[in-house]
């Protein structure tokens, strides 16, 4: 089933079906953030919900309590991330992976038994710190409005004939349907209130 299918679940009678989609306005950057944003959300859960695991997996059981932390602040940066200002949820991503590397950097000593696995993790970080930068720079570059500079919307209207055909239009030929009158005032249709 399509996507563009989903919507025709809670259609009512009557309604108009979604044929086809139109183009995104979301440039790559925004996908990229918000596939971003979403990973915040995976890992943040399980920095959150196995701390312990994490922790011994990586052979740094000492920091459980900073991994759920991490967790936590994972979870906070996805939010932005996935919102319209994504550039400030990407900033924190960044800033997380800076100290997610220094805490993956004191698993790499020679004497920790799990130091491959902290090796791999410390690699995948690296990898996703590029994403987040590449995203956060994509994203500022397609957002950026230079100093000064407003949109020009003077040449759109939102009444197809100019706003002098269209002034005056609900007065002509409105006819106030028969269920929309009533009799006598609202104060008569209101029920009397004992006091």
């Amino acid at each position: 089933m399509s996507l563009t299918n989903l919507p025709h679940i809670a259609r009512s009678e009557g309604d108009p079906r979604i044929e086809r989609k139109g183009p995104s306005s979301m440039s790559g950057a925004d996908r990229l953030a918000r596939a971003l944003g979403w990973f915040s959300i995976g890992l943040g859960l399980a920095e959150l919900v196995a701390p312990g695991r994490i922790a011994r997996s990586l052979g740094i059981d000492d920091k459980q309590g900073l991994i759920r932390a991490y967790g936590a602040r994972e979870l906070a940066s996805a939010v932005p991330t996935l919102s319209i200002d994504k550039s400030i949820g990407l900033a924190s991503r960044i800033a997380g992976d800076v100290l997610d590397l220094g805490t993956l950097a004191t698993a790499l000593k020679r004497d920790n038994p799990q130091r491959r696995n902290a090796a791999i993790a410390t690699a995948l970080v690296a990898g996703i710190t590029v994403l987040d930068i590449l995203a956060f720079s994509g994203v500022r570059s397609s957002h950026r409005r230079e100093p000064g500079t407003e949109r020009d919307y003077s040449d759109r209207s939102g009444l197809p004939r100019g706003p002098q055909a269209s002034r005056g239009l609900a007065r002509h030929d409105f006819q106030t349907p028969d269920d929309y009158r009533a009799d006598g005032t609202v104060a008569e249709a209101l029920p009397m209130l004992v006091a």
